[in-house]
């Protein structure tokens, strides 16, 4: 086989960043925005009505309007809304994101919330939205807009003797676990007083629009920033189960332990008929209006609370994939798309998406093989620098080196521009890897099982960096070859 010239290579990395970059930045907030709601004086228009709720909202009729935004998007979901609502009469509200931005509204109270794990302003959010939300009456509407992250970021534990330190320390046995998104937020929300559909509790007289980014499928939209504003259908049961499923109380402080060994622990509010999600299992790839009546049906003989409650999904990963797909099919690549190993282990989806790719690939030498989800790391030791996709990164690169010379390039990374405890979104891998990071002194294998793969990425100048982006829309990895 032909070696594959370095400038080879540097394109194939070059069209990888750019599908990745270039589809983030089509998932803007402002325009998806407008395609869903538009203001005309005190009127609020849904521009998609699907029966699941009235198509216009007359604000007029509330005397107050009450916001609370959380999570990594939070800033830039709560700015669109103010941009486009000119009503300011009785407008108060609750921002907590990853950063306070230098222009802020006096009608506003800001709190840095800490990620991934809480921190002091993640306890204050919550408190400070809890007291907004319980002067709230029947004259009162409330925009709740809510993206991933809000888990960390915007906590507060059911339990007032659990303290910030029990908090954080319970959060750090859960990203351990290797447990999915959805079972740890199963944990979430019966620990957290804001949880589980415990926000819009605080609020059970008040009419409430949710305006959604989730990072989860949204097949499992209540597990978004652990369902704040959502009947929960999972049981104290089955957070008992899990409990034990993944060896979780020993790795928990004593209080947290005390409070999940109550006979009495506390089911958190909904109807208790399926297991870990308040929606059914629903195919990969629903139709916006699909999901908005299952959305809608689910509230059915809900408490008021959930009841009054209309849901608007602005963007999610299909975007994602769907800009992707667009871009690498413009760039002249075969393109199949393959969500399939969402919430696996990332090592068994790097197996697998690695055989689905070389397969393909025989049959279209230009592929682009795009994966959106998320995969699961198990920590048995204290991490380095790096996170899940890095990790994946690095775990295909020796299987790459056996296809040596081949155009081959893997990217995974996270659409919120972080991923772990670094500033890398994530990494690119090829079959020159692994040779190039032991010319300069790494250990591919050593950096793996240490969970350390942002340094040698790092070295290699192979990290994927975007800054923090305002979104969350779930990971991508992006298998490319180019044997034309």
């Amino acid at each position: 086989m032909t070696p594959v010239s370095d400038t080879r290579l540097e394109t194939l990395h070059a069209a990888a960043t750019e599908i990745f970059t270039g589809a983030l930045k089509a998932c803007d907030i402002a325009s998806a925005f407008d395609r869903r709601l538009r203001f005309e004086g005190n009127t609020m228009l849904r521009l998609m009505p699907d029966g699941s709720g009235p198509s216009t909202v007359d604000l007029s009729a509330y005397k107050r309007i009450f916001v609370v935004a959380l999570g990594k998007a939070a800033v830039p979901m709560l700015e669109t809304l103010l941009d486009r609502m000119k009503r300011r009469q009785g407008l108060r509200g609750v921002c907590c994101a990853r950063e306070i931005p230098l222009k802020r509204n006096w009608r506003i109270r800001y709190f840095e919330g800490g990620h991934p794990l809480p921190n002091e302003d993640s306890f204050a959010a919550a408190r400070a939205a809890l007291a907004l939300l319980h002067k709230a009456r029947k004259d009162t509407l409330i925009f709740f807009l809510i993206s991933g992250g809000g888990s960390a970021m915007f906590d507060l534990p059911l339990d007032p003797s659990i303290t910030l330190e029990d908090t954080v320390a319970f959060n750090q046995a859960l990203i351990a676990s290797g447990a999915p998104i959805n079972e740890i937020n199963t944990l979430r929300k019966h620990f957290s007083a804001v949880k589980g559909g415990r926000l819009a509790m605080a609020a059970p007289e008040a009419a409430k629009v949710n305006l959604l980014l989730p990072d989860v499928p949204l097949r499992e939209l209540d597990a978004l920033a652990s369902g704040p504003t959502s009947p929960d259908r999972s049981t104290v049961d089955e957070v008992r189960d899990l409990l034990r499923v993944y060896d979780l109380l020993p790795k928990m402080p004593p209080a947290v332990r005390a409070f999940f060994g109550r006979k009495d622990l506390p089911e958190s509010p909904g109807r208790k008929e399926s297991r870990l999600s308040f929606l059914p299992k629903l195919p990969q790839k629903l139709p916006w209006t699909e999901t908005r009546r299952t959305l809608s049906a689910s509230m059915r003989g809900e408490d008021a609370a959930f009841r009054d409650s209309l849901f608007e999904i602005l963007l999610s990963s299909h975007d994602l994939v769907e800009n992707a797909r667009t871009l690498a099919r413009k760039a002249g690549y075969q393109v199949v798309v393959d969500n399939s190993c969402d919430d696996w282990d990332y090592a068994d989806a790097a197996r697998y998406l690695l055989e689905r790719f070389h397969t393909l690939r025989a049959k279209h030498p230009k592929l682009c093989l795009i994966s959106v989800g998320e995969v699961t790391v198990t920590l048995n030791r204290t991490p380095g620098a790096g996170g899940r996709n890095q990790q994946f990164a690095l775990f295909c690169a020796p299987e790459l080196a056996k296809f040596a010379g081949a155009p081959l390039t893997v990217l995974s990374a996270g659409s919120d521009g972080i991923d772990g405890n670094t500033k890398s979104a994530g990494a690119i891998a090829d079959p020159t890897t692994v040779n190039r990071a032991r010319a300069f002194g790494y250990d591919p294998e050593k950096s793996l099982a240490e969970f350390n793969a942002c340094p040698l990425f790092t070295a290699l100048g192979d990290t994927v960096v975007t800054g923090q982006t305002g979104h969350n829309l779930r990971d991508m990895r992006l298998l490319i070859a180019d044997g034309v």
